[in-house]
């Protein structure tokens, strides 16, 4: 079985529609994550070169700004909600319908009672539904990925190859009178560089830096697992924000957080020039 392959199974089995059913679950997406290479997901050749990887020259930095790579997005899957589907178990059904009558003789029974009774059936073997997201991003080196956040999401982030700087949050919780829904405050939980090979990231909905930034210090890519994955219409919507200095934060920290060790974070929108652009996946293809 193809690595990919496997780590899709094993999300299928761990990952709920709602996020992972337990820790257990994470730490098994986290083991198989882990396992993960380059050359697995199609990647060897961009991984080979980054070893050999020198920083060009900047002779002109307004230059470089403007016409570095865009970041790219290879999507390998993605369920927003799986659901069982009437139309799946139509070659069937006339089997069952069959059975069903050879077991009851004296009782009439339709076609589409059978088919309601087999679809229950399934659906009484299938302990939960899923919803997940996995894709990879290629980061040119100096590239940025904004601070954004996850919001009610895990995720899962293993660096394939190159190495990233990641500045890390997660939101703390205050209680202060005045409007704070565009200005919050935030505990520093990660800011340093990580160096592939590496283990995967874990962010969870309330820790583990759950809010973060990116910058790719040489050519990198990051797997990423979302579960679940980003939807407007479920609250689960990706914002951007930037730090903002707020004057006399004493007192509002309920977990006596130093004052050192928080920044303020407001929403906004990023620059124009911010773009992440689909890319073809030529990893092997799942097995459904």
């Amino acid at each position: 079985m193809a690595a990919i392959q496997k780590l899709y199974e094993v999300c299928k089995a761990s990952l709920s529609e709602k996020g992972p059913s337990s820790p257990e679950a994470v730490e098994n997406v986290r083991a198989v994550l882990d396992m993960i290479t380059p050359s697995d997901v199609g990647l060897e050749c961009e991984a080979q070169a980054v070893r050999v990887w020198r920083r060009p020259r900047v002779l002109n930095r307004k230059t470089v700004l403007h016409s570095s790579p865009a970041i790219r997005y290879r999507h390998i899957y993605e369920c927003k909600s799986f659901s069982v589907s009437p139309i799946n178990y139509l070659p069937t059904v006339m089997l069952f319908y069959l059975y069903l009558q050879h077991l009851y003789d004296c009782i009439t029974i339709s076609p589409l009672l059978s088919l309601v009774l087999l679809i229950c059936f399934e659906v009484a073997q299938c302990p939960f539904t899923f919803s997940l997201q996995i894709g990879i991003y290629c980061i040119p080196a100096s590239s940025i990925i904004p601070l954004h956040n996850h919001p009610g999401m895990t995720v899962l982030s293993k660096l394939l190859y190159g190495k990233v700087h990641v500045k890390a949050y997660d939101w703390i919780d205050i209680e202060e009178p005045g409007n704070l829904s565009k200005v919050r405050p935030a505990k520093v939980v990660r800011d340093g560089e990580i160096s592939a090979p590496c283990a995967a990231m874990v962010l969870c909905p309330t820790g583990g830096g759950n809010v973060h930034a990116l910058k790719a210090i040489t050519p990198c890519a990051i797997l990423d697992i979302l579960s679940p994955p980003y939807s407007s219409k479920d609250g689960r919507h990706c914002s951007y924000f930037r730090r903002r200095q707020k004057s006399h934060p004493t007192g509002i920290l309920w977990d006596r957080t130093r004052e050192s060790e928080f920044v303020w974070l407001e929403e906004y929108q990023p620059r124009d020039n911010f773009v992440i652009r689909r890319d073809l996946y030529t990893g092997p293809t799942l097995e459904l």
